[in-house]
């Protein structure tokens, strides 16, 4: 919130500036001699109107323009000299110009805005949201890009309902760009297909392996090859009070008591990430905790967790959890989501995905 006043004002004085342009100029054609001409701030007024104003809001500024320079013309009794003219002239065709850079402004703006709707459709599509409430628990998500108009990455998060109880995993896919956006979605695809057939959530992770290492076989580049995908899985049985976890790589989740205790969840055996099977074999170990009425699991990437200050300091959520309750999962998102934004300058260095569940008391 701290940064939103310098930033409001600015945007106010920038769209005020073609007025505050005339107004300028129009006082030192009037105040000074006449061999000294106000022409640069004139002609400065339409093309700042240009990208910023609308057609006809840019249309308005040049006529305003124009009439005031012959206003101050007619005020000062030069409105048939040489200079006056020239100035009259070029001030018209400024105006002109800035009609047509306005038009072309516009254009590229229609075209940003389809391509962010198409982008936010294909976010949809590879990371549709989770219903509010599966399997009795509390669910949200949230996911941030770290360039602004970008709607998706390598980050992923899924939840599936299982007869084996709720099965969800967030991951963060190595690369950026399309390659990693297939990967997301094979990495998704593969994960609710086995989450629904598999009885152990160990069974998950080697389907998983498996579907990455076909694909790492399909594709030619060299990238594919040298992928991979830090992933932890968790499961919530229906009628028990633990949650099993499944490492391979990532952050570890958070668990938030109802007291404000905050718990990681580390793995007591590291494993590689998804996708680098060809560097050993090793059975996974799911790992059990639990998991009490009206705490909350967090699970994110480390987009979180790596956000740096300017002295570069990263961003800890386990201890910036501490002591702090939260209504609903909804409000921990979003309080992480604006503290790490805050934290790193407002520039985030890298995606985050973000998924919190809460067991109802």
């Amino acid at each position: 919130m701290e940064q939103e006043g310098p930033i409001s004002y600015a945007r106010t004085f920038v769209r005020l500036l073609p007025a505050l342009l005339l107004v300028a100029g129009a006082c030192y054609d009037y105040l000074t001699p006449s061999q000294f001409s106000a022409a640069p701030l004139f002609t400065a007024a339409p093309l700042v109107a240009a990208p910023l104003y609308s057609r006809r809001g840019t249309v308005l500024t040049g006529v305003a323009t124009v009439l005031v320079v012959l206003a101050v013309h007619l005020r000062l009794g030069i409105l048939l000299e040489v200079d006056a003219v020239t100035e009259l002239v070029t001030v018209v065709t400024v105006a002109v110009l800035a009609v047509l850079i306005n038009l072309l402004v516009r254009r590229s703006s229609e075209r940003l805005a389809s391509q962010r709707e198409i982008a936010e459709a294909a976010q949809r599509a590879v990371l549709p949201g989770p219903a509010g409430r599966i399997g009795g628990f509390d669910i949200a998500v949230r996911y941030e890009a770290a360039q602004a108009d970008a709607f998706i990455g390598g980050d992923l998060y899924a939840v599936q309902d299982s007869p084996h109880g709720v099965r969800m995993i967030v991951g963060d896919v190595r690369g950026k760009g399309m390659g990693a956006v297939a990967a997301v979605a094979i990495v998704i695809g593969a994960f609710r297909e086995a989450a629904e057939q598999e009885t152990t959530l160990e069974a998950v992770v080697r389907r998983l392996e498996r579907a990455l290492a076909r694909e790492a076989t399909r594709r030619d580049s060299v990238e594919a090859f040298e992928g991979f995908t830090t992933a932890v899985l968790a499961e919530l049985p229906h009628d028990d009070g633990v949650v099993r976890i499944v490492n391979r790589g990532h952050p570890p989740p958070l668990l938030l008591h109802t007291d404000g205790r905050v718990r990681a969840l580390p793995a007591q055996d590291p494993a590689l990430p998804l996708g680098m099977g060809d560097l050993g074999t090793w059975p996974d170990r799911g790992e059990e905790y639990g998991f009490p009425g009206g705490a909350t699991l967090l699970l994110y990437t480390d987009g979180l967790s790596e956000a740096r200050d300017r002295h570069g300091r990263f961003y800890d959520p386990e201890a910036r959890l501490a002591g702090r309750a939260f209504r609903e999962p909804g409000a921990l998102l979003a309080a992480l989501a604006g503290e790490a934004r805050r934290h790193s300058g407002g520039f985030l260095a890298d995606d985050l995905a973000l998924l919190a569940v809460r067991r109802p008391l």
